[in-house]
């Protein structure tokens, strides 16, 4: 790590960061999340914080910007191999029952291959995501695309909903109307029974990382929603065996609708949140600010701002007021320590740390809070 830059002027540091990057001198103010071109420029082999002119005559703001844009999307790799095997055993079990729940007068097996075709849209829709969040930074879209991960983790959410609808508001009709021709429970069991045993091993391969990422919880809640689908059409397929009754079969079809409608909610809820800039649910604000607080040297904070770069990173900017000297070092210790606590105790990877001196605080424009 390079030794700080200290200003005569007002004593402001930065720090290096740990991969080669130019910080390009921005506009007055764009140390805001809000400016999408805030000078990141990752092609320049050395890693340089040019000064950064504000009001008042204030110069060489403290900034680190630690470990973005260099491949932080936490998805395994294998998570691929994963995506190619979810959508194609989904497709062959979806040809197989569509047609058999056609051919035997199954509704429940008709939502259930509704589902699976939400399933391997969600499975497509989250791959390229994936791929696309691991590009690069560029002149247009200077935090990359990462943000697609959480548009796509919402687009999910919003297609299981639209979907269990559909086959919800079909359940109701049946109920209220009944079907002409009877359901055939033995050929519902076999092909719902061969559904649990396709849906439930490939949601097994997102198992592992559906708490780290929303966009791969999203295909594994998918499929998790048609195991218990294709488990519950098991089971009416037998009661209609048992009992002859045929408003089973809708009446099945639409408890498994709720239960979907109930387990997607809180993903819809927090891909909304993602996608409106939400302080991630990982993250306590007031912990973090009292963190930063407590930190010697420091004399006050604003601006302080949390959101997700993906579904896996957070990113985070904030202005301190410091009440060390100008013309010493401990700005840069400040900083470093500001840099460590967001990283290992918050797990923000993405921080932008601007240290004001106290004489020049009081008129930077982003102490109203108000201001963004």
């Amino acid at each position: 790590m390079s030794q700080p830059p200290v200003s005569p002027v007002s004593g402001q540091t930065g720090l290096s960061d740990r991969h080669p990057h130019d910080h390009a001198a921005p506009a007055e103010g764009a140390h805001d999340r809000d400016t999408e071109s805030d000078g990141h420029d990752h092609k320049a082999a050395d890693h340089d914080h040019a000064t950064h002119d504000h009001e008042s005559g204030h110069d060489h703001h403290g900034h680190d910007h630690h470990d973005h844009g260099h491949g932080h999307t936490h998805v395994p790799a294998s998570f691929g191999r994963a995506f190619a095997i979810g959508m194609a055993a989904n497709i062959l079990y979806l040809m197989v029952e569509a047609i058999w729940g056609t051919l035997s007068h199954s509704l429940s097996l008709l939502a259930d291959a509704g589902h699976n075709l939400s399933d391997v849209m969600a499975l497509a829709a989250a791959w390229l995501a994936n791929v696309l969040s691991r590009r690069g930074p560029s002149a247009r879209f200077t935090y990359g695309l990462r943000r697609s991960s959480i548009l796509t983790a919402l687009a999910n959410a919003l297609v299981l909903m639209l979907v269990t609808g559909g086959v919800a508001w079909e359940a109701i009709l049946r109920l209220v109307q009944p079907h002409g021709a009877e359901p055939m429970g033995r050929t519902m069991m076999v092909v719902a029974a061969c559904g649990i045993v396709v849906n439930g091993a490939t949601a097994l391969l997102f198992a592992s990382g559906r708490k780290e990422d929303l966009n791969v919880r999203g295909a594994f809640a998918h499929l998790m929603a048609d195991a218990v689908t294709s488990l519950a059409v098991v089971i009416a397929g037998g009661l209609v065996i048992l009992t002859g009754l045929s408003w089973i079969d809708p009446a099945i079809s639409l408890g498994i609708s709720v239960v979907v409608v109930l387990s997607t909610w809180s993903l819809l809820r927090d891909s909304l949140d993602m996608a409106l800039d939400a302080v991630p649910r990982s993250v306590d604000t007031q912990a973090l600010e009292a963190a930063l607080r407590a930190l010697p040297g420091v004399a006050d904070l604003h601006d302080l701002h949390v959101w997700p770069l993906s579904t896996t990173e957070t990113a985070l900017t904030v202005h301190l007021v410091s009440t060390a000297d100008p013309a010493g070092e401990q700005n840069a210790t400040l900083l470093a320590q500001v840099i460590e606590i967001l990283r290992t105790r918050f797990a923000i990877a993405h921080p932008t740390v601007q240290i004001e001196s106290a004489a020049y605080a009081p008129s930077c424009h982003l102490t109203d809070p108000n201001t963004i």
